[in-house]
């Protein structure tokens, strides 16, 4: 049989006992007009456990990044300047060569590279083609510049000390630059048309480095360029992903046959029969958690603390929202949550006048708020211990049940405050989490726990005995029932009374009668992960969602397939509307962009990190996570070659513009070249490019295919000669007018904004403000 999918081209039928359709692949994938973005999630190993202090252990590791960038930063400079220092010392006896021979272009020619970069610099500006025909004045401006230079040669190691009033001209070196900052460097000629400003280069700073951009010849007036915000826009087109391996209870299906969950800062409404989404936007971090209030239109969604684009703390709050019209109606708790927002419920019995909010602070402080007024009613302490889950109860306002670890706490608002009882477990063995529960439709709890089994509870008079005389009322288990092998993640309750649960362990989904009698189950396949939550749809059909975040559609008589974990490499076909991604899962994977549909998927032996079609389209290039990197033939979907470049992972993979060289780059340092022939099928070693002092994030080539212009992760911007023998142009300089077949460098004039613009984007902090709480290196 066929399996048809709504997101994915029909996949072959596979001999498992029942079949489910695929509704969301978990591709971390943000498609915006041309920009795709990437998302990424925590092992499912630490799935229970992730949601203790996870936003104190995230700062811990972006402290520890940063200092590691400021550590690469250092070395990077001590490289570079030590390079510096070789080149003047080769200079130095070949000028004192020529000094002595009184060879006098000799002099100028040796001054071109470095010793007198200030006088090479003025010769260029005369020998451009742009520049103003060279009138007497001028000429003797020459003359003079010669003599300065002359006599300076004979003291080198005593460079001019620039006036401070006087016009600088861009050097190659930095010795002069300004602390921080951005500089400006611009020589004044005057021809006999008057005078004009030819500006040489532009230098910014980043994290105390200094990157110099040099101006091409076609801008004559850079302070003329117009440095205004395009007037286009991006619009959010499609989200690939769903977050389900650390989150709960982020599933449910409205009444307007959308289904509505969260990925990163975006929650996603997708209309499973038109195959639609709409977007709500709003948030400034990544959301963590959803309510639905009672009319199934208003929406709850609570983010957790982030940074801005400045690196700004950002304040948690959870934001009301009308689906339909995806209007904001409220923000409750600005100021007030510490952290993030871990759980959030609308009370059911009073037509959702209130919501309860559990923070991710220490205590994890339980506040109810009226959201209409935004007032906030009641606040206490809760725990100490992560919470996973809280509710009002269906029948009474004032009674609220919250879970988590080895705890489930009954709560009574009274007057303006709240009392907890703790749950009993008594005779039953305590468990290590308390993952989930729902109420039956008799008014019992019912919870799903870490040992596998669900647990009935009820009001029982109190154990004198084991209390003390005086006790109260407690709440203890009335029944124990088995459910999984493994944590039970999500237990769901039908319209008829019937409750759905889903295992984390054995991967089941299991349809239980009202009174807890097992009727009906299937299981999920080993690469999906565990159940972590489920939605129902008509009582038959089913969503469910995923610990290695795919949302599945279905029922007990179909089955389920997919795709899984964190993504990292992305390329798009040169002629035809469709992209190709791959991962940690390694899997390689196709997707039709027009129909939102997966074309195929195949599996390599690690992870990939990288790719790029070949400008053919007949084969796509894909770096993996050991220097191996491998080439696919699209149609056949077969490995054509298989070779090996170091033994660190693969950064970028970049055809020229007319398939004849791949460029590999590494973060061993290195940019490896080879020659491609019979159509891409064919690759052999043509050289390597030595000089970064960190690991290779990007690379262009050129038009002609003739050079290549590279970014590191220290920031440096190199350019390479390939067809000289992959040579390293030290003279950037010359790079200023060289067209190229693509710009994906960060770094450069091109892609260059104003002082408080950012070119350079640090996935911890900035990539949509998605990935705060994920230590994850530079892509």
């Amino acid at each position: 049989m066929e399996i048809f999918c709504p997101y994915l081209s029909h996949i072959p039928s596979i001999d498992i006992r029942e079949q489910f359709q695929i509704l969301i692949c978990p591709r971390h994938v943000f498609l915006c007009d041309l920009y795709i973005y990437f998302f990424f999630f925590l092992d499912d190993v630490s799935a229970e456990s992730s949601t203790e202090f996870p936003d104190r252990l995230s700062l811990m590791e972006v402290r520890l990044q940063a200092q590691e960038d400021e550590i690469t930063l250092l070395k990077s400079s001590l490289a570079d300047a030590l390079r510096k220092l070789r080149l003047h010392d080769q200079q130095i006896p070949l000028l004192k060569q020529q000094l002595i021979a009184g060879k006098r272009n000799g002099l100028f020619q040796c001054a071109n590279i470095k010793i007198f970069p200030r006088v090479y610099w003025y010769f260029k500006c005369i020998k451009t083609p742009s520049s103003p025909p060279q009138s007497e004045p001028f000429r003797n401006n020459r003359a003079k510049a010669a003599r300065t230079a002359r006599a300076h040669a004979l003291k080198p190691q005593h460079p001019p000390r620039p006036h401070p009033q006087k016009s600088q001209h861009p050097a190659h070196t930095e010795a002069h630059s300004p602390p921080f900052g951005r500089e400006r460097k611009c020589c004044a000629l005057t021809p006999k048309s008057g005078v004009k400003h030819w500006l040489a280069s532009i230098k910014m700073f980043i994290r105390g480095r200094p990157i110099t951009m040099y101006i091409p010849s076609n801008i004559l007036n850079y302070e003329e360029l117009r440095m205004d915000l395009p007037s286009q826009k991006l619009d959010l087109d499609w989200v690939y992903g769903y977050r389900g391996r650390d989150c709960r209870a982020n599933l449910y299906l409205l009444p307007s046959g959308e289904a509505v969950y969260f990925i990163a800062c975006v929650v996603v409404l997708y209309h499973i029969n038109n195959q639609t989404q709409r977007h709500y936007q709003k948030h400034t971090d990544c959301v963590r958690c959803l309510a639905i209030h009672p009319d199934k239109v208003r929406v709850a969604s609570g983010q957790t603390a982030g940074v801005d684009k400045d690196g700004k703390p950002l304040q948690p709050f959870v934001h009301i929202w009308d689906s339909k019209t995806l209007v904001t109606l409220q923000q409750v708790g600005l100021g007030t949550f510490e952290r993030g927002v871990g759980a959030l419920a609308f009370s059911s019995s009073d037509a959702g006048t209130f919501l309860c909010v559990i923070d991710d602070s220490n205590e994890h402080m339980l506040s109810v708020w009226d959201w209409n007024k935004n007032i906030k009613h009641v606040e206490v302490k809760s725990t100490n211990e992560a919470v996973l889950a809280v509710d009002f109860s269906p029948t009474d306002t004032n009674n609220i049940i919250s879970c988590g670890k080895s705890h489930v706490y009954f709560w009574t608002m009274s007057a303006g405050t709240l009392t907890k009882k703790q749950g009993i477990f008594g005779k039953y063995k305590k468990p290590k989490f308390v993952l989930c529960f729902v109420f039956s439709l008799t008014g019992d709890v019912l919870t799903g726990d870490s040992e596998g089994n669900i647990l009935t509870w009820g009001k029982s008079a109190a154990d004198t005995k084991t209390l003390g005389k005086g006790a109260k009322e407690t709440f203890q288990i009335m029944k124990q029932t088995r459910a999984h092998e493994g944590s039970v993640f999500t237990l769901c309750i039908l319209q008829g009374g019937a409750i759905l649960s889903g295992g984390g362990k054995d991967r089941k989904v299991i349809r239980w009668s009202a009174d807890l009698a097992p009727e009906r189950e299937c299981e999920i396949p080993e690469k999906f992960g565990a159940v972590r939550t489920i939605a129902d749809v008509d009582g038959e059909e089913l969503l469910v969602g995923t610990t290695r975040n795919a949302i599945l559609r279905g029922s007990f008589s179909d089955g389920f397939v997919g795709h899984v974990d964190e993504m990292w490499g992305l390329a798009t076909h040169p002629t035809q509307n469709i992209f190709l991604t791959c991962g940690n899962d390694r899997q390689v994977c196709v997707w039709n962009a027009e129909d939102h549909k997966l074309d195929w998927c195949t599996t390599l032996e690690e992870s990939g990190l990288c790719a790029d079609f070949s400008p053919n389209g007949g084969v796509v290039s894909v770096g993996l996570s050991t220097g191996r990197w491998v080439v696919l033939d699209l149609q056949t979907k077969e490995v054509v070659t298989d070779l090996t470049d170091g033994n660190e992972q693969l950064s970028v993979m970049r055809y020229s513009p007319d398939g004849s060289f791949l460029a590999v780059g590494s973060h061993d340092n290195f940019i490896y070249i080879y020659n491609v022939t019979e159509g891409g099928r064919r690759y052999t070693r043509f050289g390597k490019c030595t000089g970064h002092s960190s690991f290779i994030t990007h690379l262009d080539w050129s038009k002609d295919g003739k050079y290549i212009m590279s970014n590191s992760g220290d920031y440096e911007i190199l350019y390479w000669d390939v067809a000289s023998g992959c040579k390293l142009l030290r003279n950037r300089f010359e790079s200023k007018d060289r067209e190229w077949a693509s710009y994906t460098c960060v770094l450069g004039f091109h892609v260059m904004g104003e002082r408080k613009s950012f070119f350079f984007y640090d996935f911890r902090y900035k990539w949509f403000l998605l990935r705060k709480q994920h230590n994850e290196p530079y892509l």
